[in-house]
């Protein structure tokens, strides 16, 4: 039986590309929306790419920038994903779609409300289910992540990164002040401790274990000071900069059964 269901995924960054790459392939129609600018480490994974480059491929899948609905419809029909950029979520009451899923992953809830589809989803810590959405999503990393809770909110935010390889704070790369960011090194590259990754200002942004860039933010781009501009993979394995994450992968199984749950009841 082919699914011809239409869902709005809000956020196009590596988790949420995940998900939409999920729900694609469980033969889901598909839109996504995200902001003008979007802040984006893993971008390499991230359909949120195509925002400045019109397209982005993840894993053989294409998203496009769309800027009408006749657009959007366009790119429906050549089998893609458009991308949108509306932040407020103006084309959920366009599109009026079977689903929605809040994929921003900002923490607290943007204005996602349980009203604007059959099956509304978030991910992460921000939600109640059953209040303001139907179904909530564990994103925090061990023995439940990626658990449905149809009932409650998610864990609180720890603020301390996955364990990859031994390393948790130390893989990943906060700005030291702010200003404009320039690439000494790329996703994909592979880097030692200590050494120079960019610069913002006079300021030099440095590896502090040695392993693969796995996330960098673009060159260019205006930081605030403390924000998440990189992550380094001490597993070393350049493959894993072009693939989605077993936590994306991970989260996205628990989206697919949430919302063929909802959708069925």
């Amino acid at each position: 039986m082919k699914i011809n269901e239409t869902i709005i995924v809000r956020g196009a960054g590596d988790i949420a590309t995940g998900t939409i790459y999920r729900l694609y392939n469980a033969g889901f129609r598909v839109i996504a929306l995200d902001v003008e600018s979007p802040t984006v480490i893993r971008r390499t994974v991230a359909f949120a790419r195509a925002i400045q480059d019109g397209t982005a491929v993840v894993e053989g899948v294409t998203a496009r920038r769309c800027e009408s609905i006749e657009e959007v419809c366009r790119c429906l029909k050549k089998d893609e994903i458009p991308l949108c950029v509306d932040p407020r979520g103006d084309m959920i009451r366009m599109v009026r779609p079977d689903a929605v899923v809040d994929a921003i992953l900002a923490k607290k809830n943007l204005g996602t409300t349980r009203d604007m589809a059959k099956a509304v989803v978030a991910l992460g810590p921000g939600f109640t289910a059953k209040e303001d959405v139907d179904a909530v999503i564990e994103t925090n990393r061990g023995h439940y992540l990626g658990k449905i809770l149809y009932k409650g909110m998610a864990a609180r935010n720890t603020g301390i990164p996955g364990n990859i390889g031994g390393y948790t704070h130390e893989r990943v790369i906060h700005a030291p002040d702010s200003g404009v960011i320039r690439l000494c090194h790329d996703i994909g590259d592979l880097v030692k401790k200590g050494e120079h990754l960019a610069f913002i200002g006079e300021n030099p942004v440095m590896a502090k274990i040695d392993g693969v860039l796995r996330g960098m933010i673009a060159d260019g781009t205006d930081v605030k000071k403390g924000l998440k501009i990189a992550d380094v993979d001490p597993r070393g394995d350049r493959a894993y900069c072009y693939a989605i994450s077993d936590k994306a992968r991970n989260i996205s199984g628990g989206v697919l059964e949430a919302v063929m749950h909802l959708l069925k009841e």
